[in-house]
């Protein structure tokens, strides 16, 4: 049986602009951002699966995800859209301009290369699943049992976003048992044929503080996306959109309107 659609949210009018989150993320962390891409474009913001207000499936994979966006916008009468994606999501744009390069115009790709990654986040997930909710009556109580475990505050509100209260009960928006278990395909990437060309034009912005994107990244770019540039954002991490807001949009647009 079919997986239904995908949420999302949408502001603006224009072409289409479809922006896909990363890891452990949802379309509300991109809100300020829709809000500069929305003057010039009608932008849906997507929870990808197993993700924000999106279903939950028991697969996580990347050519699972591109087929998710591919039938959204299949059924919204959408194609040649530009498209923007962040970490996991830089990766479903990817493979969605690889799968279905009918539905994708232009790209840009923020802080991932296509590549395989090592880090299996068992640091976090692990004391998520390791909470018992119904024991809490606040938000502030969880977010106090996770601090020995994942002490940066700024992490954890991240991921808090993803706890809601519904029916006087704690329910978890993230499917962590099937992410935890599809790990190594959400950190890794099927490696691109060496023979494979990409003529798309690509975006791919990267944090100089993060390493994300590194001369090895840079080489893979550059060997598969032949209408590629890569730009830098000075004193940015892998979160580049978030930590300078301004400077990241102003990529995006400038590139999106060429």
């Amino acid at each position: 049986m079919a997986e239904p659609d995908l949420y999302y949210s949408k502001a603006g009018s224009g072409s289409p602009l479809i922006v896909m989150h990363g890891l452990f993320g949802s379309s509300r962390n991109w809100h300020s951002q829709l809000r500069r891409l929305a003057e010039s474009y009608e932008v849906f913001a997507i929870d990808l699966r197993n993700h924000g207000q999106s279903f939950h499936a028991d697969e996580m994979s990347y050519a699972a995800m591109a087929e998710d966006v591919a039938r959204l916008l299949e059924r919204l009468g959408l194609n040649h859209c530009r498209v923007l994606g962040h970490s996991m999501g830089g990766k479903v744009a990817m493979t969605l301009a690889i799968q279905y390069p009918g539905l994708v115009s232009r790209m840009v790709v923020a802080d991932i290369a296509p590549l395989a990654y090592y880090h299996h986040y068992d640091d976090l997930i692990e004391p998520i699943l390791a909470l018992d909710l119904d024991s809490f009556e606040s938000r502030t109580q969880v977010d106090h049992a996770l601090r020995p475990n994942i002490p940066e505050d700024q992490l954890r509100a991240f991921l808090l976003q993803n706890l809601v209260r519904e029916s006087a009960s704690w329910r978890w928006r993230i499917n962590w048992r099937v992410i935890q278990r599809d790990m190594d395909a959400l950190t890794g990437f099927d490696e691109l044929p060496r023979d494979w060309l990409g003529k798309l034009p690509t975006l791919f912005i990267r944090g100089a503080s993060s390493d994300y994107i590194d001369d090895n990244g840079i080489e893979v770019i550059e060997r598969h996306f032949e209408n590629a540039s890569i730009a830098t954002i000075a004193a940015a991490g892998h979160w580049l959109h978030a930590e300078k807001p301004q400077e990241f949009s102003q990529l995006v647009l400038d590139f999106m309107r060429r």
